[in-house]
């Protein structure tokens, strides 16, 4: 509690770099940094070392509450893939684990890496816990620049299951459960028809198709 307090100060006494309160949420299909096992959501004082060991170099140091970060100049678009400053939420890829820490992207821009000693444990989210999580509590919607084939609604969680439908300009896509690469999803389009089947949320080789649709 005094470590935080004490950030909180140091926040209102330096020069603070104040952001739109816009989320971030993944909007388009991205080619980029997929190989990735999930988020790591940051602490309000979040370091970043070349190795994961506390006498490594320390590569990156911030802290942020909400919008206000610093130091000055840091773009929380390059640092989060999910920011909510809101609700005081931001979350850094995760490319590597450890018992103890966590390899992340800290610019999501040039894809520089480093590692953070957890504090919490919890605070590391599988892709699939992820999606569990806020995809069953928001609902799913589709990136922009969705392939036609992921839009289409299956069977069974094969590619070569029966197709019973396609999404076409969803008004909402409730997500029941995860099994794999796919995800078993219902519906509500814009011909207000029903619609329930399984959709490929990501590629084989980790290309995101839908996201949390978290608000």
């Amino acid at each position: 509690m005094k470590k935080f307090l004490l950030i909180f100060a140091m926040l209102l006494l330096v020069p603070i770099c104040a952001y739109s309160a816009d989320k971030i949420v993944p909007e388009y299909v991205s080619l980029e940094y997929n190989n990735t096992f999930g988020l790591y959501q940051a602490p309000s004082e979040l370091m970043i070392y070349k190795e994961p060991a506390e006498d490594s170099n320390l590569l990156y140091s911030i802290s942020w509450i909400g919008s206000k970060i610093y130091p000055e100049g840091v773009n929380p678009k390059e640092l989060f893939v999910v920011y909510l400053p809101e609700k005081n939420l931001g979350m850094l890829a995760v490319t590597d684990e450890t018992e103890d820490w966590v390899e992340v992207i800290y610019n999501n821009s040039t894809g520089s890496k480093g590692w953070i000693k957890k504090d919490d444990p919890y605070r590391f989210m599988t892709w699939v816990m992820f999606y569990n999580m806020y995809g069953r509590k928001y609902g799913l919607k589709m990136l922009k620049e969705i392939p036609a084939f992921a839009k289409d609604l299956h069977s069974s969680t094969e590619d070569n299951s029966q197709i019973v439908g396609t999404i076409n300009m969803p008004q909402k896509i409730n997500l029941t459960a995860i099994k794999g690469n796919w995800a078993l999803v219902s519906v509500f389009d814009i011909d207000k028809t029903p619609k329930t089947g399984y959709v490929r949320w990501r590629s084989d080789n980790g290309i995101k198709y839908y996201f949390p649709d978290i608000k």
